[in-house]
């Protein structure tokens, strides 16, 4: 009461402040976990703010984080899983997605595309593609470092760079890979039931 509250977060921010000195003179000022080179994450004893010796180090980033989008193929089956039914192009808010669809040898349209192209110079990793997509074939990859000297020509990704396996997202987002595969299940489950 009465900026009792201030108090106490100034407190907390004051001991963290401390720990981390304490940190550093345990680590001799340079914190460098088991396996450096690798992706890793900080020990649960340690206290304070520390910093990752970037590139040596790379902290994982969380499953629900998003950056470029990627495409999603059926390992088994080598399958894309989009359609080109181009709902991701449509909700797209800088319109970034480009999608020619797929013909047959009559000239029909056939649910495939030919081609995917995502500008991710322009891309402001929203996430409405992958919100949106019915079939689950666009979703958000944790690939951050794309950098480079120019943006026209290497930041327009085609739909060979955007693939990635089942296997890749599974291991990527396993608590979104479970629940989805989870509700495939049931809707499998209930298309059954229902044919009988």
């Amino acid at each position: 009461m009465y900026g009792t509250g201030a108090l106490k977060g100034m407190w907390i921010t004051l001991r963290h402040f401390m720990a981390t000195f304490v940190q550093d003179v345990k680590t001799k000022g340079r914190w460098v976990p088991p396996g450096a080179g690798t992706t890793t994450s900080i020990p649960d004893e340690t206290t304070g703010y520390i910093t990752a010796q970037y590139p040596e180090v790379k902290l994982p980033v969380p499953e629900r984080f998003r950056f470029n989008p990627m495409l999603i193929y059926e390992e088994e089956t080598g399958d894309i899983r989009c359609t080109s039914c181009g709902i991701c192009a449509k909700v797209c808010p800088p319109q970034c997605i480009w999608i020619v669809q797929a013909k047959d040898s009559a000239g029909k349209t056939i649910p495939q595309c030919a081609e995917f192209y995502i500008d991710t110079s322009i891309c402001m990793q929203c996430g409405f593609c992958s919100e949106y997509c019915p079939f689950d074939a666009i979703k958000m990859n944790h690939d951050y470092e794309i950098s480079s000297y120019e943006r026209h020509e290497s930041w327009v990704l085609d739909m060979q760079e955007l693939l990635v396996s089942t296997r890749y997202y599974a291991e990527t987002h396993p608590r979104a890979w479970e629940q989805e595969e989870a509700q495939r299940a049931a809707k499998e489950a209930e298309k059954s039931a229902v044919e009988r």
